[in-house]
């Protein structure tokens, strides 16, 4: 699985972090950091963070 974030449409809302803590953190400077090839096992965590991104700035990858 390949995580992409568009940092062009990120916003840094965080509700991604939420859904995915593995994943996706925010860094000291609040701004988004991830996890671009996580494990397999974090797929449907993976797919609710991109859900739930009011931009619509995460996209999942085979």
């Amino acid at each position: 699985m390949k995580v992409v974030v568009d940092m062009t449409r990120c916003q840094d809302h965080g509700q991604c972090v939420f859904a995915a803590p593995e994943v996706f953190q925010l860094d000291d400077s609040g701004h988004l950091a991830y996890v671009a090839d996580p494990d397999e096992s974090l797929r449907s965590e993976v797919e609710d963070a991109a859900d739930v991104c009011p931009l619509q700035a995460i996209r999942v990858e085979a």
